[in-house]
């Protein structure tokens, strides 16, 4: 018998979030959770939790009437960057065109904040990245992919992966590093000379120091082709890197059945993504992510239909894509945006940042849900009922946070 050394209780809500949940969110009441060390022991009511366990002098939590619910797992970020683009997006935001305002002197995208990674040191890459995290933290995320991809060469991309180490020992939100050196192409070295580079250089120095446990490439018209991306990815592979893959974004070139065909952990943005191959996606197990934060913060001219790929059976999660372009630190505010842009019920919307968003980082065995066994991430809201995740707009900021069973995040 576990021994319980915590005890959740006074919960108006608790979503455990569990994969055989009929209303996908398993919202129960008079339940409070058992936590015995890092781990969730028990949810149950109280005579049940007492019927079976020992609870005399254990921690008592008190959640105020309020939604416990798994800590959010946030599963598509470019969390490590130097500066920001905030002049880039007071333009873009007027309607001028990318073209208008380069000519306006104003550096623009992926190669923009590239210059700007390489002048950064670590600790000021770390200090950054920390204060974005904490944000995060506040707002119940408890778990965040980080990707390199802004350094697009070799010394700088192993410089975001070692902040990411650095990110995991100084704070408490879990930190999953993924490689992204095919996110763009540098401007001082030809295209064959950089992937040359990816291939030769950075993914076997990335895998024999372990700085990364994916690697992704950005498959899309203008950035890699098909044939390049698939190098890439096979050859991350053969250096025991798991896939993921931006692709869809802005064309429709083939990168999801390209996902499909290598099993790929999750697809990644999927806004020209064809139906299809919808079906080829969803029987290669390949999580696709989506992001509708992005899609607001860029204006997208083509937002995702999300509700055709549910529809069509695949599984699909949510995630803040937390970048320069996109600086959206509320897996809440997703949720939101997620309803109303995309047509996501609310309890589809915290299932995919949550349960789906852990598959999406190959976690759903300890992360995503509360299930005895798992990992006690938790965040507590002051929310009567999970509803409210998506009605009470703008309203994101969790009562209490806890992260493999420690408070980590006291908001009261």
């Amino acid at each position: 018998m576990a021994r319980i050394t915590a005890l959740i209780e006074n919960a108006g809500q608790v979503l455990t979030c569990a994969r055989d949940a009929a209303d996908l969110v398993g919202a129960r009441t008079n339940t409070v959770v058992a936590i015995s060390g890092d781990t969730i022991a028990a949810v149950g009511t109280i005579d049940e939790i007492t019927a079976a366990h020992d609870i005399g002098g254990v921690e008592r939590i008190d959640a105020k009437g309020g939604m416990v619910m798994p800590g959010f797992v946030d599963c598509h970020t470019h969390l490590v960057f130097h500066k920001s683009r905030v002049e880039e997006y007071a333009q873009k935001v007027t309607g001028r065109s990318a073209a208008e305002i380069k000519a306006m002197g104003i550096p623009t995208g992926i190669s923009a904040t590239a210059r700007m990674m390489r002048e950064a040191t670590k600790d000021q890459l770390a200090d950054s990245a920390a204060e974005r995290l904490e944000h995060m933290l506040s707002h119940g995320t408890t778990t965040v992919e980080s990707k390199s991809g802004y350094g697009l060469n070799t010394a700088t991309e192993i410089k975001m992966l070692e902040v990411n180490a650095m990110l995991a020992a100084r704070q408490p939100i879990e930190i999953v590093s993924t490689f992204l050196g095919a996110h763009e192409f540098p401007d001082d070295k030809p295209r064959e000379a950089y992937i040359a580079e990816i291939l030769d250089e950075m993914i076997p120095e990335v895998a024999r120091r372990g700085l990364a446990e994916f690697n992704d490439v950005y498959c899309d018209d203008g950035y890699y082709t098909i044939e390049e991306s698939r190098k890439i990815l096979q050859t991350g592979l053969d250096h025991g890197l798991k896939i993921k893959i931006h692709t869809d974004a802005y064309s429709h070139i083939g990168g999801s059945a390209l996902a499909a065909g290598m099993k790929a952990v999750s697809a990644d943005h999927m806004n020209y993504t064809d139906p299809s191959e919808y079906p080829l996606l969803r029987d290669a197990g390949v999580v696709c992510v989506v992001m509708p934060g992005l899609d607001f913060a860029v204006g997208h001219k083509r937002p995702f239909d999300a509700r055709a790929l549910m529809d069509a059976g695949v599984i699909v999660a949510l995630a803040t894509d937390m970048c320069p372009g996109c600086w959206l630190e509320s897996m809440p505010f997703v949720m939101q945006l997620a309803c109303r842009l995309y047509g996501f019920s609310p309890a589809e919307a915290i299932r995919a940042g949550t349960l789906h968003a852990a598959m999406a980082l190959d976690r759903c065995d300890r992360l995503g849900s509360l299930e005895p066994g798992k990992q006690a991430d938790i965040a507590i809201f002051p929310h009567d009922r999970y509803e409210d995740m998506a009605y009470r707009l703008g309203r994101g900021r969790a009562r209490m946070v806890l992260k493999a069973g420690r408070i980590v995040f006291d908001g009261a």
